[in-house]
């Protein structure tokens, strides 16, 4: 676990429930859990062992971020999509699942606030558990 100053100004509830969420989804292959807004963004989580230091880690996230926070700008493709003309009517957006070759980053967006969730390779069908788990909380359901 990491622990840095919250730069986004999340509540510490929300960030424990999100990391609770995606550890329960996710099991032992998750790896970090990013929370993100327009603006700035927090580590929450970041399994042991990955980066040699929190700076590095950082940084490396940030990367991440930076190419996920299009997911604030597709909101209304998304929603004109979802809402279709009857024929192309695929219903409300959820989340993203990225596929690399050694693993996987699942985005979440609702409202202005996100959260990206990386795993090593696993099985897809936990995505939906942990994806809908961070979107309630993300929602304040």
């Amino acid at each position: 676990m990491i622990h840095e100053q919250n730069r986004t100004g999340i509540d510490d509830d929300l960030a424990t429930g999100i990391v609770s969420a995606a550890r329960t989804g996710l099991g032992d292959t998750l790896r970090s859990v990013v929370y993100f807004t327009p603006s700035a963004f927090d580590v929450l989580y970041l399994r042991q062992g990955l980066y040699d230091s929190a700076a590095d880690a950082r940084s490396a996230k940030g990367r991440l971020v930076e190419l996920e926070r299009v997911g604030f700008a597709e909101v209304p493709v998304r929603t004109a999509i979802g809402h279709g003309d009857g024929e192309s009517d695929i219903g409300e957006y959820e989340f993203t699942v990225r596929f690399h070759e050694d693993g996987f980053v699942v985005r979440v967006v609702q409202g202005d606030a996100g959260a990206l969730l990386t795993t090593d390779s696993m099985d897809v069908n936990a995505f939906e558990d942990a994806a809908t788990a961070v979107r309630r909380l993300l929602g304040g359901e």
